[in-house]
């Protein structure tokens, strides 16, 4: 097996994750410990960089407390940062040590065990992959709706310490369920094999991102709007690109008042409807979501991940 370069080598890291956060004092340093071996299978701590990067918070993390989490932490604070956290991605591929790139936008998600391992697989075979991996919310019921029926940050602890988190990760399968993208044409429940058109956690070489002139800092809107969706459009079109979805690994959102979740559904339906007039002015095209050939890599380490393979 190929050793890929350690921490103080020269030569840079296999990947590193740049990990975006915005007032999540709670849920980010869950989501950081959630990256981290030894709950990470298949990964050495020396192989791989976490970029935290505070897109300007009123109540930022402590640094000495995250950085104190693994020594392959580094936090960087964006001073006058946007509202769109395009600037801290970019910011953070800058800093970035490793010739792979994970873009995780949102720093409330948490990760399943094998998420990494299945997010670099494909780069051992394909020359130029673009890995995504399907989001999930914590709860019994989409976020959207939970958190305007009394679903807080105290009811989700509550499920974590339900399922002894972070005993095995692969219990969030237990306590989430699907996204749903009905406001964006999509299908009414996120399946395994419903193509995606963004992601929590996107694999793809740096020198790819860069190529594509990385994130459009012209979506400027609170949460980047269609930022995501248009990083990974423009990375899919490339000519080489090879699109993969991982299976049985995903993220999971906790609840933190985000700008979508806070949201109704009709709410969201208003939102996005922005996002793509936004889409459209600067890219002077409606959005569509890629029709080029995607495969497949994973595996179905829970019952209840197994079982969205084939019912809602």
């Amino acid at each position: 097996m190929k050793r890929w370069p350690t921490a103080d080598s020269n030569e840079g890291l296999r990947l590193s994750i740049v990990f975006i956060t915005y007032n999540m004092r709670r849920a980010a340093p869950r989501s950081i410990q959630s990256l981290l071996p030894p709950y990470q299978h298949g990964i050495d701590t020396d192989e791989f960089e976490i970029l935290v990067i505070e897109n300007g918070s009123d109540l930022p993390l402590d640094q000495h407390a995250i950085e104190s989490l693994s020594p392959n932490v580094r936090y960087i604070y964006l001073e006058n940062a946007p509202k769109s956290p395009a600037r801290a991605i970019n910011l953070g591929v800058k800093h970035a040590r490793g010739e792979i790139i994970a873009v995780m936008i949102d720093g409330a998600h948490m990760a399943t065990p094998g998420l990494l391992r299945y997010g670099l697989v494909p780069f051992s075979y394909e020359r130029n992959p673009i890995v995504t991996a399907p989001r999930f919310f914590l709860g019994h019921e989409s976020q959207v709706d939970s958190v305007h029926d009394g679903y807080d940050e105290r009811a989700e602890d509550e499920l974590l310490d339900s399922i002894s988190w972070p005993r095995d990760g692969s219990r969030l399968f237990e306590i989430g369920v699907p996204y749903r993208y009905e406001f964006a044409g999509g299908a009414p429940k996120l399946f395994w094999f419903v193509r995606q058109f963004e992601s929590n956690c996107l694999f793809v070489l740096k020198e790819s991102f860069l190529e594509v002139g990385g994130c459009d800092e012209r979506f400027d809107l609170p949460g980047g709007g269609c930022l995501m969706p248009d990083i990974y459009k423009e990375l899919c079109e490339m000519e080489d690109a090879a699109i993969v979805q991982i299976l049985g690994e995903a993220s999971f959102h906790q609840v933190h008042g985000g700008i979508s979740t806070s949201s109704t559904r009709e709410g969201q339906k208003v939102l996005w409807d922005k996002y793509v007039q936004q889409y459209e002015g600067i890219r002077g095209r409606p959005f569509e979501i890629s029709k080029k050939p995607q495969q497949f890599v994973g595996h179905m380490p829970h019952k209840l991940a197994a079982r969205l393979m084939l019912t809602g």
